[in-house]
Parts: structure tokens; C-alpha cells; sequence
């Protein structure tokens, strides 16, 4: 009702489809782990995907490394501008 509400969200870039997302009232690593194990359950990807993501906390935590890590998703970040 107040406050807000957070959406993750896996994006393919080949297609430019969403093909995983979470939704919650806190942005959290349980927030973004979820929204790629939807995204991993219904894409099955090889091993040696490239997530990219930018370097907010909740993809830089180890909770989500660890899970990536456990996916033999490569991670890729944004780099801090200027």
C-alpha cells in the first residue's frame, strides 16, 4: 500500500525478451537470485552465460556470486563512471 515495490528482472539481449523477474517490497540478493533462478528455469542456459548487471549491493553480494558462481554464469559489471 505505501512504500515501494521492487521488480528484477532478467533481460536476453538477443531476443529483448524478459525472460525472468522477481517482485518485492525490498531490494534484496533473495530478490535478484530469484528473478534469475526464473530466468535459468525457463531458458535452461549452457554453461558460460555472461550476466551483466550494474553495482548495486544486492548483485555484488556474496549470497549472489556464490549462486552465479554455483551456475557457471560468467558476471560482467557496469563500470563506475567518472
Amino acid at each position: 500500500r505505501d512504500g515501494w515495490c521492487y521488480l528484477a528482472s532478467v533481460l536476453d539481449l538477443h531476443s529483448k525478451k524478459i525472460v525472468g523477474y522477481s517482485f518485492s517490497r525490498s531490494m534484496t540478493s533473495d530478490l535478484v537470485i530469484e528473478a534469475l533462478q526464473n530466468a535459468c528455469f525457463s531458458q535452461k542456459p549452457r554453461k558460460g552465460l555472461i550476466l551483466h548487471t550494474d553495482l548495486g549491493s544486492q548483485y555484488t553480494s556474496s549470497e549472489f556470486t556464490q549462486h552465479v558462481q554455483k551456475q557457471g554464469i560468467k558476471q560482467s559489471f557496469s563500470q563506475k563512471g567518472c
